[in-house]
């Protein structure tokens, strides 16, 4: 692979840190190994080492994203921190190739004492713009910030979600070449995550190169092409996400005594794996979205105030999808539904061309992106509408029974036909409708789907 190809590359990273029992051991460390040196006598040492990264090597090519898991204290923050170049490392070297925007530490790089405007400028400097260019997406950083007024307050008055809120804003805006993630997406509402890897998904699509650190195996294996599983400061294997999430799981809940032991088949394991790339459609953060108990119980309602904040729209070829909304069997608008209760989703498709071989589609998806399910007009090719003139409008429904766990989803809508010759998208909105299943206290289920499982207990013994 040529240097051209490579956007990060690290070559046996090492860091160790000093660790000191009292401030005394500090002092004495700073003044007396001098002297015995100047004796030719070895110098006493008044620290413990820790080894925070031993020998760690790897490398990332443009346009990949890279997962990195690990229990806490395996040195996944230190090592982002050194890639980014807060952090010298103690042996090794480390190469990046693109400009590089950061979320690390809540709140790293701001100054609590200056304004949200001004910690905007001072970070976006720090990653290579100019005046002159941090002036003309200023406006961006703060639509996408959305913490109102806050923008000219200093940070220190700032809750972590109005921090993490503006932090992502200037990162997503300088156009990244290496976007560096650790963890910090986990704040925030979920409109806000969903509004983050929706923008994260169109970084990914540009052609940049994600480093992302995350406890969930799901969503290293949602998002990421491959992934790295570190342990006490080393790399015990780079693989597919599924492989390397699987050695971290087995590793997180394997008992003291056992850890050993699961290392060495790790490590042997890793030499035996094959790193091939998996193609995956471009996901995030899955965390369980918040619940809310509707004062009026089980009962659907219309809430014009949950809407989306994360469409992304696709350009037309003369198809244009119109008022997308869901609807009881009655016909009564809603956005907040019952689990088990029968539903339409339903949108307007207005054609100002012509089109040939057309189908239209929907999708629901959960608040890190993953299509849970969904659906196209047609069973087959023969299905499809042969020709719409232009001037045509067709109303689409689909029915659905509402079987997912209370909590947020979001809804696509998308009409496909033919064009040059190519079947593409005539025109699509990705999140432009969203929904709230209501909780139900009685249910069993967890997770997302409702499969119909029943718990069955019995006591056979004792």
């Amino acid at each position: 692979m040529s240097s051209d190809e490579i956007a990060i590359q690290v070559e046996d990273l090492s860091k160790c840190y000093q660790i000191y029992e009292t401030p005394h051991d500090r002092l004495k460390q700073f003044l007396i190994p001098p002297l015995y040196r100047l004796i030719r006598k070895e110098p006493p040492r008044y620290y413990d080492e820790f080894w925070a990264l031993r020998n760690v090597s790897f490398q990332i090519r443009k346009g990949e994203t890279v997962g990195i898991v690990g229990r806490n204290g395996s040195g996944k923050s230190t090592l982002l921190q050194i890639i980014c170049g807060t952090l010298f490392p103690t042996n090794g070297r480390v190469e990046t190739n693109g400009r590089i925007a950061a979320l690390l530490e809540l709140g790293s790089g701001f100054n609590p004492d200056f304004t949200g405007r001004e910690n905007v400028y001072m970070n976006a400097a720090i990653m290579g713009l100019s005046r002159e260019e941090i002036d003309q997406r200023y406006d961006d950083i703060v639509t996408f910030a959305d913490i109102g007024p806050f923008i000219d307050q200093p940070v220190k008055t700032y809750s972590s979600g109005m921090m993490v809120r503006l932090a992502f804003a200037v990162a997503i805006n300088v156009d990244p070449e290496i976007l560096v993630v650790d963890e910090a997406l986990s704040v925030g509402d979920e409109l806000f995550q969903r509004k983050c890897f929706s923008r994260i998904e169109a970084i990914k699509k540009s052609g940049a190169t994600i480093l992302f650190v995350s406890h969930s195996g799901a969503t290293i294996v949602e998002l990421c092409d491959r992934a790295l599983l570190l342990d006490a400061g080393e790399r015990l294997a780079t693989a597919t996400p599924k492989q390397i999430v699987g050695c971290y799981q087995k590793l997180l809940y394997a008992p003291a005594e056992k850890q050993e032991e699961v290392r060495v088949q790790i490590r042997q394991l890793n030499a035996g794996m094959e790193t091939k790339k998996e193609t995956r459609s471009p996901a995030a953060k899955s965390s369980k979205p918040e619940s809310v108990v509707s004062e009026t119980g089980l009962q659907e309602r219309f809430d014009p105030e949950l809407k989306p904040t994360s469409t992304i729209e696709y350009e037309s070829h003369g198809a244009y999808i119109e008022e997308p909304m869901i609807l009881t069997a009655s016909g009564k608008r809603v956005n907040h539904l019952v689990r088990g209760r029968s539903y339409r989703y339903t949108y307007r498709v207005r054609f100002n061309q012509s089109a040939t071989h057309v189908q239209f589609g929907m999708m629901i998806k959960t608040v890190s992106g993953v299509g849970l399910g969904g659906a196209i007009s047609n069973r087959s090719p023969a299905g499809k509408i042969p020709m719409v003139a232009a001037g045509s409008v067709y109303q689409v429904e689909f029915h659905f029974n509402c079987l997912l766990n209370s909590g947020v989803y979001f809804l696509n809508a998308g009409v496909m036909g033919d064009v040059n010759g190519s079947e593409c998208y005539l025109h699509r909105l990705i999140d432009i409708a969203m929904f709230r299943v209501l909780p139900d206290g009685n249910s069993y289920m967890t997770s997302f789907v409702d499969f119909g499982c029943l718990p069955e207990v019995r006591l056979i013994q004792g």
